[in-house]
């Protein structure tokens, strides 16, 4: 059964929660530039395979948070006191990501809330819906189209020739702790939230949000996609932040 469960607000929730999502926004950002630095800084050939897998997994997790955050603040759950702190919280997250531009990410995301699995949903591919790789492709050229497709091309561009030849880090280390965490996070955040939750069933949709949720438990909800598993209650309940996703489930 899909409900909602709100815990009663005490004295000490009330004067906590309104900044826990500032807290968990800035843990996550302090968290990824503090292990891209010192995984940037150390030497991988003394560093024996066994640690090297974990520590991409974990900056590729860490890139899923930081989009995780942008979009929390698109709907205004960073910090729902201040907008124009929460945006910039957000407008910060979608750049160190992958030089977003936050206020195209907002307009397309609100399409895909206004129109969910439509020929308006811009995360939606209805040719390729039943073939992950094809959806993908289609996904990634919807948000590195014309301008942003340059802008990503000679800000990152930038940004890795500077750290290669002017801080002179390892490209080795460039790629293990920052490319490939960048694009499994992008598979990570697009099979988990978005193919998963908006592939047409074979008997078709069934709610208005032509989203249907994977029912992992909290652990595992939490190591795929940061609770977006919880999908049709993402979109049921958009002002609740990834982190309380769990508690609009009800087994």
């Amino acid at each position: 059964m899909r409900n909602a469960i709100f815990p009663t607000k005490g004295l000490i929730h009330s004067l906590i929660d309104p900044f826990l999502g500032i807290f968990i926004a800035s843990t996550l950002i302090l968290l990824w530039l503090s292990s891209l630095i010192v995984l940037l800084s150390i030497d991988v050939s003394q560093i024996p395979l066994i640690w090297i897998v974990p520590a991409v997994l974990g900056r590729a997790f860490l890139h899923t948070g930081i989009f995780i955050t942008a979009h929390d603040a698109i709907h205004g759950t960073i910090f729902p006191q201040n907008r124009q702190i929460n945006d910039f919280i957000g407008s910060l997250a979608a750049r160190l990501y992958v030089l977003l531009p936050y206020k195209t990410l907002s307009e397309k995301h609100r399409l895909h809330h206004r129109f969910p699995s439509s020929e308006k949903d811009p995360d939606f591919c209805e040719r390729g819906q039943n073939n992950p790789f094809f959806w993908y492709v289609k996904f990634m050229k919807e948000y590195l189209d014309g301008k942003q497709a340059w802008v990503l091309l000679i800000g990152m561009s930038i940004i890795f020739y500077s750290l290669l030849w002017g801080l002179h880090i390892p490209m080795i280390n460039l790629i293990l702790f920052w490319l490939l965490p960048l694009f499994l996070s992008s598979i990570q955040l697009f099979y988990f939230g978005i193919f998963l939750p908006h592939r047409r069933p074979k008997a078709g949709y069934t709610n208005r949000h032509c989203a249907k949720s994977s029912y992992y438990s909290i652990f595992w909800s939490f190591v795929t996609c940061y609770h977006f598993g919880y999908h049709w209650e993402h979109h049921e309940y958009p002002h609740l932040p990834w982190y309380k996703l769990p508690l609009a489930v009800r087994s």
